[in-house]
């Protein structure tokens, strides 16, 4: 095999290229008794990897939604195919219009667009499908690494042929399985909604590669082929982006990539030559080629698009958070500010060293804040700078070339796609989040795999480090299984996390939820009120401790939670709303009014507020107000059965019978197979002595729900009334044994034997 170097328009010698073989192919000299040669070649090299990866979550591919999946997947209409393809474009990722004051301002229509597209071959929200997809990209993209890790530690050499050489294939595999087996990564593949940060890692990596292949061809094609690879690189950058912001980072990459690799711009040599006063700093090469700053002002020009293009697209401006997501971003004190930001990052680095300590969300008091220099907490950083700073120094000034461009591009790709997460830019919505580091931790696992080599070559010890190697890979596809296993449903996630965060007021907020929707309310009552003890702002606990307080006519506390809810929100139009239901319970009509309009005012669109407006009407007996308020709601949201039940019923009892009709053949065009529509229909049917279209939808309603005692009571009564004296008796039996204490009835069917009696007298 023929090799050759193609960088040599770039200040890149014949002379240079000896020592440069040599070099790249000194760190898999060191790791030659961790990975063994019989794996090397490069489909086998990324056939384990890919396996591996899928092993470490295969475990959660018939896992539940969890989490964040519910807003972004189950509750958001953009999946839905009632809703035009263009919308995604106008929407965030939670489903809200981008220019809402509300919006989460999360612009990743390309992952909204391959949920929708497993919504529809999934033909529903099937969870299992959702899944498989997440668990194949981690896999698609740790095989990819491979490639990456490759060109990283070995550089872009070529046969003759033009054909990469793979000067480094132990060194990019170590690194590639460590990333493939990684738990951080866990929600980003367990958690459906992950997959933002997946695709992003996809198109980030592809952009890459895609940008090293404008070094490919140069030689053979001339500048137009290394002008197209480089705008198609921008263009993957611009993909990447659309799955989640963080593709643009991509970019930078690519320049640093250029400068040191191509460019082999060198900062050791650069500070040398200052301090000798060097007068051929000034002639530079880098600074003279025309090739790289074209480059540079491509990717520049290309990124700044990207910016503008977003902002705009943002229409009013960054997304507003909160004090509880991001509590550090509120301090007063620049240098309370400065303290917790660095403290976040140590506590990424720390996940990244030991990824045991795994939660699904580390606000809300999880991680309080640093207040004083004095605080225990600050070695942490301190320690995080140290190593921080001798890396940076050893990648700066180090005499060995190899090991100064590895430790730079380990840093970069480590330091370059975190920096959104930063804080240093923007405001962001939460302290420490697992997700941001997926992509990060392919900077991590290339420094550790060096870490690895250099151990290896200052020890006689190969095996021990073979053993820590082989150690930390087993124990990381242990820890993945594990924790993926724990992301198969709600209730083993977050009561995963007491352990890990038991000062955090979510996860006991999450638990008491969950345990409420399983009709569990004592032991979520335990959870909300200390959701609400860790945080006594906790608006959202508040008003799901009232709820339930609510419907066990505790209303007294009840309302007390609610106003403080909405006292310390005043926006909180579902606190608002719920007050009013606890006011409209106590019989003070006038406040719970007042709580509706204001529920209505702060969300215009709020069909389940104008449903318990309608309530409160009906108690009033302002029939028409309560008839406007239910068809406001039904307006509103078509599929409202109890808008239009409560429309028919009040119409029924006030003996609208003709418009009663008329609503529910109206509600049951809308929702045909709703079979208390059908029931209350068939009431008014028997009243207007339609009796055979009665009769047929009290057994159509009786089919869809068989044992609803009422059913069969009423369609006694139509057969009653009717005559069929037979089946009257069959049915009121029937309803009496679904329900032996319903005391109408027990009348209506005293008052049938007795006339059978007497009909059987007469006979006689």
């Amino acid at each position: 095999m023929h090799l050759k170097l193609i960088f040599n328009q770039h200040n890149a010698g014949a002379r240079s290229w000896q020592p440069a073989v040599f070099k790249m192919a000194e760190l898999d000299a060191d790791l030659v008794h961790i990975v063994p040669s019989s794996i090397l070649p490069p489909f086998w090299a990324k056939l384990v990897v890919g396996l591996v990866s899928l092993i470490c979550f295969a475990r959660s591919y018939d896992g539940d939604f969890v989490f964040d999946d519910s807003e972004a997947i189950v509750n958001n209409k953009d999946l839905q195919a009632d809703t035009p393809l263009g919308d995604l474009w106008h929407h965030d990722f939670w489903g809200s219009r981008l220019s809402s004051n509300t919006s989460h301002k999360s612009y990743r229509p390309l992952t909204v667009l391959t949920f929708r597209i497993n919504y529809y071959l999934s033909g529903g929200f099937h969870p299992m499908g959702f899944h498989v997809v997440n668990i194949l990209l981690h896999g698609g993209i740790s095989v990819l690494l491979v490639d990456v890790f490759s060109v990283l530690f070995g550089g872009l050499q070529y046969t003759s042929k033009g054909r990469r050489v793979h000067l480094v294939p132990r060194a990019s595999l170590l690194a590639a399985l460590l990333f493939a087996v990684h738990p951080v990564h866990t929600e980003c593949v367990a958690g459906v909604v992950g997959r933002a940060d997946l695709l992003c890692a996809l198109f980030f990596l592809l952009s890459f590669l895609g940008y090293c292949k404008a070094f490919t061809e140069s030689n053979k094609e001339g500048a137009h082929s290394s002008t197209f690879w480089v705008l198609l690189s921008i263009f993957l950058g611009a993909v990447a982006m659309l799955c989640k912001e963080q593709g643009i980072t991509v970019l930078g990459l690519n320049a640093m990539f250029d400068v040191l690799v191509i460019g082999k711009f060198s900062m050791l040599e650069v500070i040398q030559k200052v301090l000798r006063k060097d007068k051929s700093l000034e002639s530079t090469g880098m600074l003279r080629n025309g090739g790289l700053l074209f480059r540079m002002t491509l990717l520049t020009c290309g990124g700044a698009s990207m910016l503008y293009v977003r902002w705009k697209i943002m229409g009013t401006g960054p997304p507003a958070f909160t004090e509880v997501d991001n509590p550090a971003s509120f301090a007063d004190s620049m240098l309370v500010r400065a303290i917790n930001y660095n403290y976040y990052y140590s506590l990424n680095a720390w996940l990244l060293l030991c990824p045991w300590w795994l939660c699904f969300d580390w606000s809300m008091g999880c991680i309080p804040l640093i207040k004083s220099v004095g605080d225990w907490r600050v070695i942490a950083l301190a320690a995080l700078w140290l190593c921080l700073i001798g890396l940076i120094f050893q990648a700066l000034c180090s005499e060995d070339s190899r090991k100064r461009r590895i430790l730079t591009l380990g840093l970069g790709f480590l330091v370059i796609p975190f920096l959104p997460a930063s804080n240093l830019f923007f405001r962001v919505g939460f302290v420490v989040a697992e997700r941001v580091l997926y992509l990060p931790s392919a900077g991590y696992c290339m420094l550790l795999t060096f870490g690895f080599g250099a151990l290896s070559r200052h020890t006689k010890k190969k095996k021990l480090i073979t053993a820590i190697v082989l150690g930390i890979l087993l124990i990381n596809t242990l820890r993945c299984v594990i924790r993926s296993g724990e992301w198969r449903s709600e209730d083993q996630l977050f009561t995963s996390a007491l352990s890990v965060c038991p000062l955090n007021a979510k996860v006991h907020y999450n638990i008491g939820k969950n345990l409420a929707d399983k009709g569990n309310q004592t032991a979520a009552i335990r959870y909300y009120r200390e959701a609400v003890r860790l945080n006594p702002k906790y608006v959202h606990a508040m008003n799901n401790l009232g709820n339930i307080l609510k419907e066990r006519n505790e209303l007294q506390e009840a309302e007390e939670l609610l106003s403080l809810a909405v006292q310390i929100q005043p926006d909180f139009a579902a606190a608002w709303m719920n007050l009013g239901i606890v006011q409209n319970s106590l019989k003070r009509f006038e406040a719970a009014e007042q709580s509706y309009w204001t529920a209505i005012k702060h969300r215009r669109k709020y069909p389940d507020c104008y449903y318990n407006l309608g309530r409160l009407y009906a108690d009033l007996n302002r029939h028409m107000d309560a008839l406007n308020a239910w068809r406001n709601a039904t307006m509103l949201k078509p599929e409202h059965s109890l808008a239009w039940n409560n429309m028919i019923i009040l119409l029924d009892n006030t003996g609208n019978l003709a418009q009663a009709e008329a609503v529910g053949r109206e509600a049951l065009e809308l929702i045909p197979n709703d079979h208390s529509l059908m029931f209350s229909l068939a009431n008014v049917l028997g009243k207007s002595q339609k009796y055979k279209e009665s009769e047929a939808l009290f057994l159509k309603a009786i089919k869809a729900n068989p044992n609803a005692a009422s059913y069969h009571g009423n369609l006694a009564v139509l057969y009653h009334r009717w005559g069929h004296l037979d089946l009257a008796k069959k049915h009121y039996e029937i309803s009496l044994q679904l329900d032996p204490m319903a005391a109408g009835t027990q009348e209506n069917y005293g008052l049938l034997r007795r006339k059978l009696e007497q009909m059987q007298k007469k006979d006689g």
